[in-house]
């Protein structure tokens, strides 16, 4: 009897499963909005220098001119946003006038700026002037927050493994709450950008426990379908940030907006249950009996769930016991020969899918002015491409879902280059399209990684695939500084990556309606099977010949 049998003996899928899958995935509604936050608490409105204060000018609204006499403006008839003259250029009719205004000298905004607080309110931008010579400040807060997430891919991963899915979970949302809060009430922008590293730390290691706990408690028909309704608990949230950012355009309180629930979530956290799959990896038999008995209580099949002992546990788990002697460590996944090639195959999906993806999203500016209306649309684009993922992955199998993502993906890259700028619709339809199979490939990877590697290294292998996807996510905007050598060539690097991930992928097994692997020696095993089941058709092939001859 497998783990499957056995949670199929206790109800399958059941009252249990949902409610745990339910409260597991509702924080992931908000982790789409951390990530993407700053697109709206760090947005850069229109400004100018102000005037020195010997200009004493007031906001009587006859003055304008004396105001705009102090504002040098480009060849639109913008005024600049990062200097200023140093004497007034009086007798220019600004803003009828479209021609630059005098060519008088002009000096840096020592005196600050004036911003346009029309959209947005406040934001961390107009809060420490993070413009013109400090506007590369702005983009370290989002850094910090994706080195954190790095940092945490590894951590959390590997602390799973040791201490369990459950634990690691109820810090990470202890962790965002509190870290979150502060980095909404931050005095300074040095403490803004620490704490913004702690949040993707912790948002980390509840990304991928989320999934583990989730798959783990699930029977092998339902993997695919918990995967991809993970997935889109992250698009949805995409919508909830669009519309919170709109109700709440202040940063401080779009911030707390986003952080405060999480402790909420700490609280009802302390009623989950515990993977059993992983209390049996360890050897806690007794610990795995009393998670089963009192799943198979919630799912009213209580009578199942005593005819379980410690005994009958250990006799049809045999396997899961003998992981209990071993351990394994990050170091295993390159030292072993059996996890070497998942690691490799694994690490370059990972990167491929964040690399290609991001560097897209950072294309798609023309989809519209209005930054609310490209955050739906953002979100909007997963949904399609989410369900025809899941009907792929469900049906045909891991492997050609991962595959056709990332090649489709690629080469709708790489044909975006050569289509002519005016062809609005066209190159529209493309970016759309690869948007859409890199956000599907993200959904796959996660869960086909989960079932490649056994359970006594999973939390740590998906850790490490999360990280080498923040390093491409890190890499990826670097990019488009080699355009300044060939305009093309950063399309043609954001193509051919996703292209190679997609062709790695023909040399991982399927996974499709395959028991979870346990340990190492298991899933060594399996290659063994097949590579046997592989020379014995090989054989049996020349036999038949001979048959066919009359020998």
């Amino acid at each position: 009897m497998t783990f499957n049998d056995i949670l199929l003996q206790v109800g399958g899928v059941g009252r249990f499963q949902w409610a745990q899958f339910t409260l597991v995935a509702i924080p992931m509604l908000l982790m789409a909005s951390h990530n993407t936050i700053q697109n709206f608490t760090a947005a850069i409105p229109r400004h100018h220098c102000r005037p020195p204060p010997s200009a004493n000018l007031s906001e009587d609204s006859s003055e304008s001119e004396e105001l705009w006499a102090w504002l040098p403006r480009d060849e639109q008839g913008r005024p600049e946003s990062c200097r200023r003259f140093i004497t007034p250029q009086r007798g220019l009719h600004w803003p009828n006038d479209t021609e630059a205004n005098g060519t008088g000298a002009t000096e840096a905004c020592i005196d600050g700026w004036t911003y346009d607080h029309s959209t947005f309110p406040a934001t961390i931008v107009t809060e420490w002037d993070l413009v013109c010579s400090h506007r590369a400040l702005r983009q370290l807060g989002q850094s910090l927050y994706m080195l954190g997430v790095f940092v945490g891919a590894s951590l959390f991963g590997t602390l799973a493994d040791r201490l369990g899915r459950r634990k690691v979970l109820i810090w990470t949302y202890l962790q965002t709450a509190a870290s979150g809060t502060c980095c909404a009430f931050s005095p300074n922008f040095s403490t803004y950008c620490v704490f913004r590293f702690l949040t993707g730390v912790a948002l980390s290691g509840m990304s991928i426990n989320c999934l583990t706990l989730n798959v783990e408690w699930m029977p092998i028909h339902m993997r695919a379908t918990v995967g991809t309704l993970v997935g889109y608990t992250y698009s949805v949230g995409q919508f909830i940030l669009a519309g919170c950012a709109y109700a709440v355009p202040h940063w401080r309180w779009l911030q707390f907006l986003a952080s405060v629930p999480f402790f909420i979530f700490f609280l009802y956290s302390w009623l989950y249950i515990e993977s059993a799959r992983w209390y049996s990896s360890t050897g806690r038999l007794d610990l795995t009996l009393r998670a089963l008995q009192k799943v198979a209580w919630i799912n009213g099949k209580q009578e199942e769930g005593e005819k379980l002992s410690v005994e009958v546990l250990q006799t049809k788990l045999h396997k899961e016991m003998t992981l209990s002697k071993s351990r394994h460590t990050t170091l295993d996944l390159v030292r072993l020969p059996t996890l070497r090639g998942l690691f490799c195959c694994l690490s370059l999906i990972w990167f491929a899918t964040s690399f290609a993806y991001y560097g897209l999203v950072m294309d798609l500016q023309y989809f519209g002015t209005n930054i609310y209306l490209t955050q739906v649309i953002f979100g909007a684009v997963d949904l399609p491409a989410k369900l025809i993922g899941f009907l792929v992955i469900n049906y045909l199998g891991r492997r050609p879902a991962q595959m056709a993502s990332l090649l489709v993906a690629g080469i709708s890259i790489l044909v975006n280059t050569l289509v002519p700028k005016d062809w609005g619709i066209m190159r529209t339809s493309l970016a759309v399209l690869g948007k859409g199979c890199l956000a599907a490939s993200f959904n796959c990877v996660f869960l086909y990684t989960g079932e490649l590697y056994p359970t006594v290294i999973r939390q740590t292998g998906l850790g490490m695939g999360s990280m080498m996807a923040r390093v491409g996510s890190i890499i990826s905007p670097l990019v488009n500084m080699t355009g300044e050598f060939y305009p093309a060539l950063p399309s043609l690097i954001y193509g051919a990556v996703p292209i190679a991930g997609g062709a790695v992928t023909f040399f991982l097994p399927e996974t499709l309606n395959m028991p979870l692997p346990d340990s190492v020696e298991e899933l060594k095993a399996r290659r063994r099977g097949k590579k046997k089941q592989k020379e014995e058709g090989e054989q049996t092939i020349p036999l038949q010949s001979l048959r066919k001859d009359g020998l």
